[in-house]
């Protein structure tokens, strides 16, 4: 029997769970809250994690090669993607002058977030401003100031939080009027503009993989942590078009997704 954790910060204030049910291995997914909590849980039960964070930072494991106890996964790194998907915004909209990053404060990667946004747009001579957001009416007020800000463009970083609200921000985006590039194509097949980042499919392929592979004897000691290296870079036309924006050919033909 597989037990999955999924985020559980909205839930457990202490970010910890107990496993009451006897499982062969738990899967933890949705998020640093999940991940740390599956491993306050047990030390015994095998566990495969999915994280867009560095596990060693996060202290999942001592190392990707070699990984220590019961624990294993995957890791997309996506929260590092924070340069490069500024660098793609900044193509599609060469006129660009000021991106907004919106960043949830209460994050572990919010502190590192705004220091690549920064070096990212200081090298294509450009400006950045961060907006705060960790609840919906906050997320609300961002919207609200870009006016104030001078955006021209809005980057959504990697977070759970944003993840669990994709219609909302989808729609702010469009009542708005501001370009906004994110970090899954699940936002662009909402009606979102641009998205670049670690393919989700393919990391839970790999959890899944790994769960298998523990289910049949193998102990996740033995099983490095992957680095997920499959990205996705999607774009809907439709959103373009209501925005004005027109893109060149040779760009389009990069993507991995154009949604008409």
């Amino acid at each position: 029997m597989t037990l999955t954790v999924p985020s559980l910060a909205p839930l457990l204030p202490s970010g910890q769970v107990t496993v009451s049910r006897k499982v062969s291995v738990i899967t933890a997914v949705g998020g640093n809250a999940s991940n740390l909590a599956a491993k306050a849980a047990t030390d015994t039960i095998p566990i495969v994690f999915n994280s867009g964070s560095d596990p060693i930072k996060l202290g999942m494991v001592t190392s990707l090669s070699r990984p220590s106890g019961n624990i294993t996964g995957i890791t997309f790194f996506a929260a590092d993607l924070v340069a490069k998907q500024i660098d793609v915004l900044h193509q599609l909209i060469p006129g660009v002058k000021v991106v907004a990053l919106l960043i949830n404060p209460n994050s572990p990667e919010a502190a590192r977030q705004p220091a690549d946004a920064q070096e990212a747009t200081r090298k294509l001579g450009i400006e950045h401003q961060i907006l705060n957001a960790s609840t919906d009416a906050e997320i609300d007020r961002a919207f609200a100031s870009l006016t104030q800000t001078r955006a021209d463009a809005l980057l959504v970083a990697a977070e759970p939080f944003f993840g669990s609200r994709i219609e909302k921000l989808v729609a702010l985006a469009a009542h708005h009027k501001i370009p906004a590039m994110y970090y899954r194509r699940e936002f662009v097949a909402a009606g979102g503009l641009v998205s670049y980042g670690t393919s989700t499919t393919d990391a839970y392929r790999q959890v899944g993989i790994y769960v298998t592979k523990v289910l049949k004897g193998a102990k996740p000691a033995d099983l490095p942590v992957v680095q997920s290296a499959k990205f996705d870079f999607a774009i809907n036309m439709k959103a373009a078009k209501a925005l004005g924006l027109e893109f060149h050919p040779q760009l389009l033909a990069t993507a991995d997704e154009v949604i008409e």
